[in-house]
């Protein structure tokens, strides 16, 4: 394809439906180069003819858009205990999304080949032949290099490479990615017209990621691990975090920080709806807290609210040095709405810099837990496209 063609394509994928002379205009080629263009286009399949649109007179032009059914991309969102599912046509509206799929992913072959099938079951129950799936985008949490295939969460060897098991036996090409950069991109692209060329996601688990767009791009960083938000030497609690270094952001502003702090306020005494569970099990779960913190339980409620206010110091720190349009906040914990949202905006006022904080918007996730799954099926199209 050559990249006029690319071109044509990235504008539907930008813009939507395209009269000839809005392809011609904007990529500043003749209108019978365009019209040439078009007809390839429609003839691989890739556009189709959207209908005419309306003018203030003489005849209405064709527009020209992405053709639906000119494939399908699948994207797999890799959580703890289980996977997402998501299913885009070519013109990037997702079609089926399949949540909390049980399944613990290992460092092994055998249990990347299982995990494969189990893909390829869901797939099928849906409905969809597996010959139309033009590309797979896989996110995982941790350190993860898409350009080299690898993840530094689910090592096998240096010989044997994640993506390579997976593109072997779902037998299509595939990505793999950080779930944070997924996120960050479902979530930038289903903005739309309100989407900020430098947005930061936050993306609050049961740990603490983050994921950039600068200069209307995805940003990998030099070896492809950037975003280790969680991971900023912010905090003075003496607390080892699980990458071995004390004072990570994580350690007080994530879901096992949430869960950690319930515990030993429920070890102190304090009354609380989960007294009952933890006297019960010796232990509570992170979607205890969140339910509790939906309940409006006063001790969950309160330990969101201090999740909020070191999570907003930390916001502020990336404001003052990124100076972003937008930042959004996703994962888990946006369960506590407006309980996490005041602090982090406290915070945020309390210690940015006014004038660099002042055009900032600070919004919840709209696609919530089906972002990174959306991420991974457009960026698997956009690699699609890049290798045509």
């Amino acid at each position: 394809m050559t990249d006029q063609q690319k071109g044509i394509i990235k504008l539907c994928i930008d813009k939507g439906a395209c009269s000839i002379a809005d392809f011609s205009k904007a990529l500043n080629i003749s209108i019978p180069t365009a019209t040439k263009l078009l007809g390839e286009l429609v003839s691989q399949g890739y556009l189709a003819e959207m209908g005419k649109v309306g003018t203030s007179g003489g005849r209405r032009p064709n527009t020209f858009g992405l053709n639906p059914e000119a494939g399908y991309f699948l994207g797999v969102d890799v959580a703890r205990q289980h996977f997402h599912i998501a299913i885009s046509d070519f013109s990037g509206e997702v079609k089926f999304f399949l949540q909390d799929i049980e399944f613990v992913l290992e460092a092994s072959a055998e249990s990347f080949r299982t995990m494969s099938r189990k893909i390829k079951e869901v797939v099928n129950e849906a409905g969809l032949e597996w010959s139309k799936i033009l590309g797979v985008g896989i996110s995982l949490t941790g350190r993860v290099n898409p350009e080299k295939g690898f993840s530094l969460s689910y090592f096998v060897s240096d010989d044997i490479q994640l993506g390579d098991i997976f593109q072997r036996e779902l037998e299509a090409p595939v990505n793999i990615e950080n779930d944070s950069r997924a996120m960050t991109y479902g979530e930038y692209c289903g903005l739309g017209n309100e989407a900020d060329p430098n947005m930061l996601f936050i993306n609050l688990s049961w740990g603490l990621g983050m994921g950039m767009i600068l200069d209307g791009k995805l940003y990998y960083g030099t070896s492809g691990f950037s975003g280790e938000f969680g991971h900023f030497p912010l905090l003075d609690n003496n607390v080892m975090c699980r990458c071995g270094k004390i004072g990570c952001l994580e350690t007080g502003a994530s879901g096992s920080a949430l869960t950690h702090w319930i515990k030993h306020q429920l070890q102190q005494g304090r009354r609380s709806s989960l007294s009952s569970i933890y006297k019960r099990d010796g232990d509570i779960s992170l979607q205890n807290v969140l339910d509790a913190v939906e309940d409006e339980d006063v001790l969950a409620i309160e330990g969101i609210g201090a999740m909020g206010d070191t999570l907003g110091r930390g916001i502020a720190g990336l404001i003052n040095i990124f100076n972003p349009g937008l930042v959004v906040i996703g994962g888990r914990l946006i369960v506590g709405k407006d309980y996490l949202m005041l602090p982090i905006r406290t915070a945020v006022n309390r210690y940015s810099l006014s004038k660099v904080s002042a055009d900032t918007k600070i919004k919840f996730s709209q696609l919530g837990r089906s972002a990174a799954a959306i991420g991974d099926c457009l960026l698997s199209r956009s690699k699609y496209l890049s290798n045509l």
